[in-house]
């Protein structure tokens, strides 16, 4: 059985061809948060992503790509995603 993480790394490195890429599971950080919830399972997924196909474009348009990208994901349930985004060459904190 293919995971939702293998699914959203083989979705991420197809479209942007990331010479950086890191899809870490967070759900076990929001146990608690909602009655019932255990943090188990694959609902909050952070995505840090260098890929130079980001070059020239803005905040929000990189974001909108990868959320358009991993829409099925969210749809099906994938409650939470954080993306941090960056071309080359460009600042990151991670």
């Amino acid at each position: 059985m293919v995971t939702l993480l293998t699914r959203i790394e083989e979705k991420l490195t197809e479209a942007f061809a990331p010479e950086r890429l890191s899809v870490i599971n967070e759900s076990h950080l929001h146990a608690g948060h909602q009655p019932g919830f255990t943090g188990t399972g694959e609902t909050h997924i952070r995505v840090r992503i260098v890929s130079a196909k980001f070059a020239g474009m803005t905040r929000l348009a990189r974001h909108r790509a990868v959320t358009e990208l991993l829409k099925p994901e969210l749809d099906a349930g994938l409650h939470a995603l954080a993306v941090e985004l960056a071309a080359p060459g460009e600042a990151t904190s991670w």
